[in-house]
């Protein structure tokens, strides 16, 4: 099993911060480790993970079968360990989110696993054991019954190279949005595994000697908020009875701030983060993308209350919609800045295939042939996969700015001191092997950073000492973040001066827009 190489220049590689712990990548392959359950137990599987360790001539010589496959960012590479695959003579499985979207983009593969694995690998291994040497093997879209999903083989993962693990309670999302892939991927009827499924999954990492971040991977935790309700008290006597060994992050609707019962739940059960995709401040971007669920709301005020939870927010902020109709910067940066939110993922609109977005795109004539987010990081650095409405260059432009303002070092402590003083944490971290050293290597390297960032991490550190003791681990953990995203962040503007200067210059010209055999095969 071989897990692609990510692009190198993306946000979520951390890079930076996995050098403090001494972790080579943020998260484990959880999509692998559960195929390789999947499997039959008498075969010998042997996991190699391209983001850590390197695959060599001696992996090949010993596998009789290949399995590999993940997300876009890492098509470049599944595409080269399928040309290696096939030059070796060796057969190989492709499966996950990518050529689920674009299987026309991964023929070379003897063998196709399209959509959820766990009710359709019965069909691959009886077709393999009968001999066949290719086929496609497709599950229908959100059907799977994930009550059927095996335990994941942790055994199979260096526990120690990753920041964090993850496990999954749900797939699935009821929202709608236009941009967004999941629905089509895995439906809008959030399924559910069975509570002793999941205990059973942090059994077996608590087993396994792992402590620390575990991460809920589902793409909205409570989608399904009825069954995690029924969930968090049982995952809570777990965490007594085990004395608290990990502590979750995960990604929820911003709807999350609502309902007080359930932060109150998840705050007990030690639920320390959590991603939300604002995407907006303009409620009319909203309406369009079918984000309604953020609308109708005071954004400073949800966060808060998720704040007053213990549970710090990360976010997502999208520049690009049809609906912005003049300059957006400003409103953005308020937005963030009023929120108090240190971590944002600011992106580029990608059309990712599949989406409403992309076939509402097709059907316009806007959408470009060719695209860059294989070659590049991920949408920070290559979105905008189609005609924008506004002018291309105010688009960019808008998006340095919001990126220039808000990884400012004064700006960015200043809200991650904010944060400090409104994370009513009620449990105190729970110090595990290799914190010291990683706060010892923190000193020693936020002073290359950047221009006074040494004084803001010591003046916010401070801060956080005198007005709330408890939070100080997690504001020690968002600004270490700061040594990924401070560089990321100028890396990304100095790009797209580039990308403004070629405007400006008229050396970019529009690729051509998507024809018609090409709209056929992207919408099959």
């Amino acid at each position: 099993m071989i897990f692609p190489r990510f692009n190198a220049s993306s946000f979520w590689n951390y890079t930076a911060t996995c050098e403090l712990t001494g972790a080579r990548y943020p998260a484990a392959p959880l999509g692998l480790i559960t195929v390789a359950a999947l499997l039959p137990k008498a075969w010998e599987i042997r996991l190699v993970n391209r983001n850590t360790e390197a695959l060599t001539n001696d992996d090949f010589e010993w596998a009789d079968l290949v399995m590999t496959g993940g997300m876009l960012p890492q098509r470049n590479d599944a595409s080269y360990i399928i040309e290696m695959c096939r030059a070796c003579d060796k057969p190989v499985v492709v499966g996950g989110p990518d050529v689920t979207s674009s299987p026309s983009l991964y023929t070379a593969a003897n063998f196709q696993v399209l959509g959820e694995a766990e009710e359709i690998m019965d069909d691959f291994l009886a077709a393999w054991r009968s001999g066949a040497t290719q086929g496609v093997f497709e599950a229908p879209t959100g059907q799977t019954n994930i009550t059927k999903s095996p335990l994941p083989r942790f055994d199979l993962l260096k526990l120690d190279q990753y920041l964090h693990v993850g496990i999954q309670f749900s797939r699935g999302c009821p929202f709608n949005c236009e941009f967004c892939d999941i629905i089509e991927l895995y439906g809008r009827v959030p399924r559910t595994k069975t509570n002793e499924q999941v205990l059973g999954e942090l059994d077996a990492l608590y087993a396994l000697g792992y402590r620390g971040h575990v991460d809920f991977v589902d793409d909205n935790l409570i989608g399904n908020k009825k069954a995690l309700k029924k969930f968090l008290p049982d995952l809570k006597r777990w965490m007594n009875e085990k004395s608290f060994p990990f502590e979750f992050s995960t990604e929820a609707s911003i709807n999350l701030a609502d309902d007080a019962e359930l932060l109150r739940a998840m705050k007990e059960t030690n639920f320390f983060a959590v991603f939300v995709g604002i995407e907006s401040p303009d409620t009319d971007s909203l309406v369009m993308m079918q984000k309604k669920q953020n609308t109708r709301r005071n954004l400073q005020q949800s966060i808060a209350k998720i704040y007053g939870a213990g549970i710090f927010v990360n976010a997502g902020f999208i520049v690009g919609f049809d609906s912005e109709k003049g300059s957006i910067a400003d409103g953005m940066i308020e937005c963030i800045e009023d929120t108090a939110i240190p971590i944002c993922m600011v992106g580029l609109l990608y059309a990712l295939p599949t989406t409403q977005l992309t076939r509402r795109l097709l059907a316009e004539g806007r959408l470009y042939a060719d695209s860059d987010l294989t070659n590049s990081g991920d949408q920070c650095t290559a979105g905008l996969n189609f005609e924008t409405k506004r002018a291309r260059r105010d688009v960019l432009s808008d998006y340095k700015a919001v990126l220039e303002a808000i990884y400012d070092p004064v700006a960015y402590f200043g809200r991650v001191q904010r944060v400090g003083r409104m994370l009513k944490r009620s449990r105190s971290h729970r110090m595990i092997r290799g914190d010291l050293r990683s706060f010892a290597r923190l000193l020693w390297r936020i002073p290359s950073a950047g221009p006074g960032v040494r004084r803001q991490f010591w003046n916010t550190m401070l801060d956080c000492i005198t007005h709330n003791p408890k939070a100080l681990p997690y504001v020690i953990m968002i600004m270490a973040l700061y040594l990924h995203i401070g560089p990321f962040a100028r890396q990304v503007i100095a790009e797209i001066d580039r990308e403004i200067e070629a405007v400006d210059q008229g050396r970019w010209h529009p690729p051509p827009a998507l024809q018609a055999d090409e709209k056929a095969t992207l919408l099959a």
